[in-house]
């Protein structure tokens, strides 16, 4: 175990471990266990992800906004969708204003000016009684994004999600064959503002793309522009999609399954023409454009649920996507995205080889894993949890993704990879520098969190609730912010410093 890992690392003591051996050893005897050595398969990995490190560099941060508090509809039974406000982004419009825009999963669209949030859309008003919020952690209005030209055009995009029969039979089609039986849609719109400048929406709307999911999770996740597409490039303009499985991957081969897309990251141009129903188009560089029997639209496959992405200029002029992706039993990761990638969700998880027939253990790469194209993380964790925890239960991990440092005001950060678990609110970093394709995974590292008094605080702290709901965002200049439900708030990072690692208290 690294020096200095946090407490959920505590669970593990060596006299468990030895119990655990010597119970699994009292059963053999030396004959058998010289025929079961040589007879058997590589055995499951106990500890699937390198131990992360406590850094001795901590991150100040600086309340930036306090947002209304909202509601699901309809109202919610599981409790982990009681929150504030379920605000889970922001980014800053591509027209010099300055504003920041941040999308709330129960249905508002805020601007925010000088700290102040007020509302710009509506989503959930706009698509009601059909717009559906209140089931499934990623249901509702879950992602703004604005074309690069808005300023010009007016033009941005949502996506939200509708129950089919909400106000009668369901009488939009989706634009593939949906799972089924369907649970619910998720919906891409495209809005053009009659005035670019206004702090209230007036224009305009069209449907763009319309799936339908069996599950109430990994639905649509993260629509975006590459920011650093420049106008003329092949990438100016094309709209990225990250398309979770639906709930369904285990065993189903939906993931790996070409001719559906669902557990894809998709890259459609909104203004073309010769997609289904001639409402967006499918750029002809996409890899899988002329494949048999694989949608053109497909840019990335084999994904569970693909929870967020950005790009990375880099400091050798090659642009990056970076994806946080969420895993099943063990693996929470970051890909390194390229055209045609494949991750293998639900044959492998992370590194490793996943089993529907056995979800509380990952096994080893067989020996023929290179000829089989699959891509692995530039950076992983591993949930760890405590003895006794029922393998197929949830335990409280989930990654978030984040975005690499290019920012000038704080040197310490630059190239830094900075992401959370957004369950218990940890920010980790790890090297861009290091985050190489087909390399060992790179080391992370835990940041140490502070106010602006300079008090050490856990962000449950911040936002008094231990299941803090944390996400990241970045703003045009580079700077990042830190968002969370439990409390409705963003805190912006404005500073970094270097302090001892606390020593930890013995276990009695």
């Amino acid at each position: 175990m690294s020096r200095g890992t946090t407490s959920r690392r505590r669970w593990r003591s060596a006299a468990a471990a030895m119990a655990i051996t010597a119970t699994a050893l009292a059963g053999l005897t030396t004959a058998s266990m010289t025929t079961a050595t040589a007879a058997a398969e590589p055995g499951p990995i106990t500890d699937p992800a390198p131990e992360e490190i406590q850094s001795t560099l901590g991150l100040v941060l600086q309340e930036y906004a306090q947002f209304p508090k909202t509601e699901p509809i309809p109202a919610p039974i599981d409790r982990r969708l009681m929150r504030h406000a379920r605000i889970n982004g922001l980014g800053e419009l591509p027209d010099g204003s300055g504003r920041t825009y941040v999308p709330d999963l129960n249905g508002p669209l805020y601007f925010v000016e000088d700290g102040e949030p007020q509302v710009y859309l509506d989503v959930a008003a706009e698509f009601a009684p059909e717009f559906f919020s209140g089931r499934g952690m990623g249901s509702g209005f879950g992602f703004a994004t604005f074309h690069p030209d808005f300023e010009d055009n007016g033009t941005f995009y949502t996506v939200h999600t509708e129950r089919p029969g909400n106000a009668g039979p369901p009488s939009d089609p989706t634009t593939y064959p949906p799972q089924t039986p369907t649970f619910l849609h998720s919906v891409v719109t495209e809005w053009v503002a009659d005035d670019p400048a206004s702090d209230t929406f007036s224009g305009t709307s069209r449907e763009v793309l319309r799936l339908g999911f069996a599950g109430q999770v990994h639905a649509i996740q993260q629509i975006d522009f590459n920011p650093t597409a420049r106008p003329g490039s092949e990438d100016y303009g094309l709209l990225y999609l990250a398309v979770g499985d639906g709930g369904r991957g285990v065993g189903t081969g939906i993931p790996q399954d070409m001719g559906t897309p669902a557990g894809k990251i998709l890259r459609i141009d909104p203004a073309g023409t010769d997609g289904p129903g001639g409402t967006y188009g499918i750029p002809p560089s996409n890899p899988f454009v002329g494949t048999a029997g694989a949608l053109g639209e497909i840019y990335a496959v084999g994904m569970r649920d693909p929870h967020r992405f950005s790009w990375d200029q880099g400091r050798r002029g090659e642009p990056r996507m970076f994806l946080g992706h969420i895993g099943e039993h063990a693996i929470e990761a970051v890909y390194d995205v390229q055209a045609g990638d494949n991750f293998g969700w639900g044959d492998r998880e992370g590194k490793y080889v996943f089993d529907p027939a056995d979800r509380c253990n990952l096994y080893p790469l067989p020996e023929n894993d290179a000829d089989l194209g699959f891509t692995y993380p530039v950076v992983a964790y591993d949930h760890d949890p405590p003895p006794g925890w029922p393998c197929t239960s949830d335990s409280g991990y989930a990654i978030s993704g984040g975005f690499v440092y290019r920012g000038r005001d704080l040197p310490a950060l630059s190239g830094k990879y900075l992401f959370t678990d957004l369950v218990e609110g940890r920010v980790f970093y790890a090297e861009e520098s290091r985050m190489r394709r087909g390399g060992p995974e790179a080391q992370m590292y835990e940041l140490a969190l502070y106010d602006t008094d300079g008090t050490r605080k856990r962000m449950p702290d911040f936002t008094g609730d231990e299941r803090a709901d944390l996400r990241m965002g970045r703003d045009r200049a580079g700077d990042l912010y830190l968002i969370a439900k439990a409390n409705g708030k963003i805190w912006k990072v404005v500073d970094t410093v270097r302090a001892p690692v606390p020593q930890e208290v013995p276990a009695p």
